[in-house]
């Protein structure tokens, strides 16, 4: 299985700024309405102002100039792991750092790789482009064509955004093709080599071509040579769907081409394209389908009865793919959950197949290995019993080697490689500590939700924590999507917050992955509330234990998470110090009409249907501002350039939040995407500015 859904759709790029995002007849009730002009002159007059002030503010503080610095160096460290992803007889890394701000691409050879000061040779200098070619080029990842690798489609983006440029790239010279090439201009672009010259290709060929969540409606084979205008089409969607793209798989001895349509967020259907024919994939709509050799993989959301059998939801099943495309229907078991056990993913070497699963939000790992008979050996595989732990293939065609990941609060990541089959492990490359953690400690707690609900949420604090309601605590939270929240090393983190005496708590609550698809579907369209009863409990539960009291505990969310802060902000305000409200979705009433909004309704409901705007209504932050009510000091934080979630969400909610009376700051990075920054520099600052706030309202 090489892609699951939420990461198969975050990989598509989102409309441009320039694309329309208000509707023909604009809510009469809305005074802030322009700010949603992304960069009209009056509104990025208003953000301006906001920023001066903040700026004022923030970076006047006691200490900021330090954190800032401090976070600036580690975020330029060389010392910092360099994530490889092998092709061919290289590794390949994508690096930024103060000499390069923008970043290289690079590549080492795997003996080299295992030095401590590898040999690196550059393959595109991005600061160099950015500055021959007069744009500010943000990196996005490249799709290499199989198996020789000599060719790649580069995608750039104008200042971080998610739409890009598609550009050719030739490795031999380390130039962009000039004869034929297969380039497209910026925008919505699903981009995949079908072979040296054919692609499946997904764009705005015109009128009808987006679904109405701004994406590729269509997939056409473009041929090297031919007009893209004349390329011919493969498949087309609806345009409520949210999205159409083709993609392939390679595997020795198997090159299987597919055409996905995504219905909603959580449900589509999967054809296999052979001979320029079309066969659908008989599966339920919120399966999700993959390949490993000659099987079919296919992960569960719900249960399914087929062949006289009921598979449970979260199950990973497998069987000989001609068998199944002939009707056949007698699955393997892959992954079984449980009650608290969940599946993590899937990365397949040469011989086996690693299988990482959670278990009560810890890592364990085992090896697959089909059998001649077709059946399957499992076997677990050597792996640390703390803390988040991956592993991946170096490459899946040659070896059995992979990489081994592991990290936690407080101790620096490492990067090891092993092989299957043996136990022996070599570490690559490690983490210096970029914080005292002297007397720090990682423990796990419950808190009992409204509902009876059991949550987990991590906390990291001093061994010998007083347990008087004074310490300075952060709530981190997300709660969508089925994103699992594990623990992971941060430089930033540890030196902003844990070396300064803060509690950091993450909280597992139901709308993330923790538990397979039941938790997040817990939480989905009318049963939203549960997520912020559960992460509301937590807080009660730390200010219950005496780790903290309201005074003293702040939140921190972003995007979806963002709206997490928003809602508790207006409905649990008594709870909280203070709040960090990052590139949120904040306006529930609108949010399906601006950018990408419209693929999350699988996720929110549709406010246009009465009775799902009757549920979203209940929670949704911009319309639950209200004057006269005690709110705690708000920070929200966006992008300028985020054209994932449009900044008019906090853009508009800060806004209401000042008229009104209510303590807001505001601050709006002019590049970032829906990263919030494009480069260290800029990350180093939102983080300090986050922290330097949280510093100040907590302590």
């Amino acid at each position: 299985m090489k892609l699951r859904r939420f990461l198969a759709l975050a990989m598509l790029s989102i409309p441009p700024l320039s694309a329309a995002t208000t509707p023909a007849t604009p809510p009469p009730d809305d005074p802030y309405l322009w700010l949603e002009d992304v960069e009209g002159a009056k509104p990025l007059e208003w953000v301006e102002a906001q920023n001066k002030v903040s700026l004022a503010e923030l970076t006047a503080a006691p200490g900021y100039q330090a954190l800032y610095d401090r976070l600036l160096a580690i975020n330029d460290s060389r010392a910092r792991i360099p994530a490889v992803v092998k092709r061919g007889a290289f590794y390949y890394n994508f690096w930024q750092d103060k000499t390069n701000p923008r970043g290289l691409w690079r590549r080492t050879t795997p003996e080299d790789y295992r030095n401590d000061n590898p040999k690196w040779e550059t393959v595109l200098d991005l600061d160099a482009l950015a500055r021959d070619e007069k744009q500010n080029w943000v990196w996005s990842a490249p799709v290499p064509l199989y198996p020789n690798y000599d060719r790649y489609l580069l995608r750039l983006s104008r200042g971080g955004g998610d739409a890009t440029v598609v550009r050719e790239f030739d490795l031999a010279t380390k130039t962009f093709v000039k004869a034929q090439p297969f380039d497209l201009p910026e925008g919505k672009n699903s981009v995949t080599w079908l072979d040296r010259d054919i692609l499946f290709v997904g764009t705005n060929f015109g009128p009808g071509a987006l679904t109405d969540s701004g994406y590729p409606r269509t997939v056409k084979l473009w041929r090297r040579g031919t007009a893209l205008a004349d390329a011919p089409l493969v498949f087309a969607g609806e345009a409520t769907d949210v999205a159409v793209n083709g993609y392939v798989t390679n595997e020795p001895g198997y090159h299987r081409e597919f055409i996905r349509r995504a219905i909603t967020f959580y449900t589509s259907e999967t054809y296999l394209h052979e001979a320029g024919k079309l066969t659908k994939l008989e599966l339920p709509l919120d399966a999700q389908p993959g390949t490993y050799r000659d099987q079919i993989t296919v992960e569960l959301r719900s249960a399914w009865t087929t062949g006289g059998r009921t598979y449970p939801a979260g199950a990973l099943l497998a069987m000989n793919y001609a068998r199944f495309l002939k009707g056949e229907r007698d699955f393997a078991f892959l992954f079984t959950p449980g009650p608290r056990t969940s599946l993590v993913g899937t990365s397949d070497t040469k011989n086996h197949l690693i299988v990482n699963e959670l278990d009560n939000v810890r890592n364990r790992l085992y090896t697959l290995t089909l059998r001649a008979d077709g059946g399957w050996q499992r076997t677990p595989l050597a792996a640390p019993a703390f803390g988040t732990v991956s592993a991946n293939a170096v490459d899946s065609d040659e070896s059995d080697e992979f990489f081994l990941s592991v990290t936690d609060f407080l101790t620096p990541s490492t990067l090891a490689i092993g092989t299957i089959g043996h136990d022996a492990r070599t570490v690559l490359k490690q983490l210096p500590g970029f914080f005292d953690k002297t007397g720090l400690a990682i423990t796990q707690h419950e808190a009992l939700s409204k509902d009876g609900t059991r949550v987990p949420y991590f906390q990291v604090a001093r061994e010998n924590l007083a347990l008087d309601g004074k310490n300075p605590t952060l709530l981190y939270g997300y709660g969508g999507f089925e994103v699992s929240m594990t623990p992971s090393y941060s430089g930033g983190i540890g030196a902003a917050w844990l070396e300064q005496g803060g509690v950091y708590i993450l909280a597992n609550i139901r709308g993330g992955g923790e538990f397979g698809p039941g938790w997040h579907q817990a939480a989905l369209k009318p049963n939203r509330q549960r997520a912020y009863d559960d992460f509301a409990a937590i807080a009660e539960d730390l200010i219950a234990r005496k780790v903290t009291s309201p005074a003293h505990l702040g939140i921190q969310g972003g995007s979806n998470g963002g709206l997490l802060m928003g809602v508790m902000l207006t409905q649990r305000p008594e709870l909280f110090g203070a709040v960090v409200c990052q590139v949120p979705l904040l306006d529930m009433k609108r949010y399906h009409l601006l950018l990408a909004g419209a693929s999350w309704m699988g996720e929110y409901g549709n406010p246009d249907v009465p009775a799902e705007w009757d549920y979203i209504s209940r929670y949704s932050p911009y319309q639950k501002v209200v004057a006269g009510k005690k709110y705690p000091r708000t920070l929200l934080m966006t992008s300028t350039r985020d054209d994932r979630v449009h900044p008019g969400h906090a853009r508009k909610m800060a806004a209401k939040l000042a008229d009104q009376g209510h303590d807001v700051l505001y601050y709006e990075n002019t590049e970032g995407g829906h990263g919030g920054a494009a480069n260290n520099a800029q990350r180093a600052r939102m983080t300090a500015l986050a922290f330097t706030f949280l510093q100040k309202q907590l302590k």
